[in-house]
């Protein structure tokens, strides 16, 4: 398998300006100085929705420096105090921690904080949430039925789910899930967990190939976040026709939540129009415009439901995890020693 972490290296990084910049690097990215710079991993579509609302709102410009988790957090960490980002937004926390450990965040506001439950949030307190995804498994009843279904994630790991279940381990999501369980199982179970995977699962690019190989009877089920099956059955359901969600939930490790972070960079240039935004964006109106732009991802602000078709997340009975506690590092280090990575 090539070998793939989740912090590693700065990956290929994009611009979406949604007002005027300057002229392009060698990278396609110049901040425009009258633009509030968002180094953003999270997806295109719900970060160009959010500053284009928050645009309306306020009359602040954006320009969206585009990555992933890995990409992100690293460029940041390598510019230090001269980076031009104002904002970073990831998909998962554990890339937000990278950032935070090297002393690169300003300090989140009390009333922004308010704006997310307790529950939601790192104990550190440095960043707040801005969105959820739920870890399940999406199965083929054809192939797997329902009564057969495993009761933990920590299940798969025996040997009777042998070339029976996929998963991609090459992503910062899955990644997130094993930072999870690290947090919560500890080394010894996450290491032998981890060593069931080598031995059983069938490594894929990404959830989207594994949900496809499940709904086409390749593979019996594979370990996905949620949104990707909410996304496929509100369209043509074309990859996901075939399937079913599975939640553990009983606060086991494949019920882990995954936080998507939101901070300001200490050394932002418009500290004030940065900390507006990420108020906006964890604010009844900034979470509306989450769950309005079809992403199937769960709003966490206070007093905001997310899309109708989701189970409530406070329903899905996930581990009790800090996101302060997630350990990306050394969930690489696990992974690549079992042969993973």
């Amino acid at each position: 398998m090539r070998r793939r972490t989740f912090l590693t290296g700065l990956g290929a990084l994009g611009t979406m300006s949604l007002v005027g910049c300057g002229s392009k690097d060698e990278h396609g990215y110049v901040a425009d100085p009258g633009s509030l710079q968002v180094y953003s991993a999270q997806h295109e579509n719900l970060t160009k929705a959010w500053a284009e609302a928050f645009t309306a709102a306020t009359g602040v410009k954006v320009q969206i420096r585009k990555g992933s988790d890995a990409s992100m957090g690293h460029q940041i960490v390598a510019e230090g105090s001269e980076s031009p980002a104002d904002v970073f937004l990831t998909e998962n926390s554990p890339a937000m921690t990278l950032v935070e450990q090297n002393k690169l965040l300003a300090p989140l506001e009390e009333a922004t904080r308010r704006q997310v439950p307790a529950n939601l949030t790192p104990s550190s307190k440095a960043w707040t949430s801005i969105a959820a995804r739920s870890t399940v498994l999406v199965y083929n009843p054809s192939k797997l039925p329902e009564a057969d279904l495993p009761k933990s994630l920590m299940d798969l790991a025996g040997p009777e789910w042998k070339d029976r279940w996929a998963c991609a381990p090459g992503g910062a999501d899955f990644q997130a899930i094993v930072a999870g369980m690290l947090a919560a199982q500890g080394d010894q179970q996450t290491t032998e967990w981890l060593s069931g995977l080598k031995s059983n699962a069938r490594a894929l690019q990404n959830n989207i190939a594994t949900m496809k190989s499940v709904n086409a009877g390749e593979i019996p089920c594979g370990v996905i976040y949620h949104y990707y099956w909410y996304r496929d059955q509100a369209g043509t359901k074309e990859g996901s026709g075939n399937t079913a969600l599975h939640y553990f939930r009983n606060r086991d490790p494949g019920a882990f939540v995954s936080l998507s972070g939101g901070a300001v960079l200490a050394g932002s240039k418009k500290p004030a129009e940065a900390r507006k935004f990420l108020a906006y964006i964890t604010s009844k109106a900034g979470q509306k415009v989450l769950v309005d732009s079809q992403s199937m991802e769960y709003a966490v602000g206070t007093g905001v439901p997310s899309a109708s078709a989701l189970p409530p997340l406070n329903t899905l009975q996930a581990p009790p995890v800090d996101p302060f506690a997630l350990n990306s590092d050394k969930v690489t280090t696990l992974m690549t020693d079992a042969g993973i990575l």
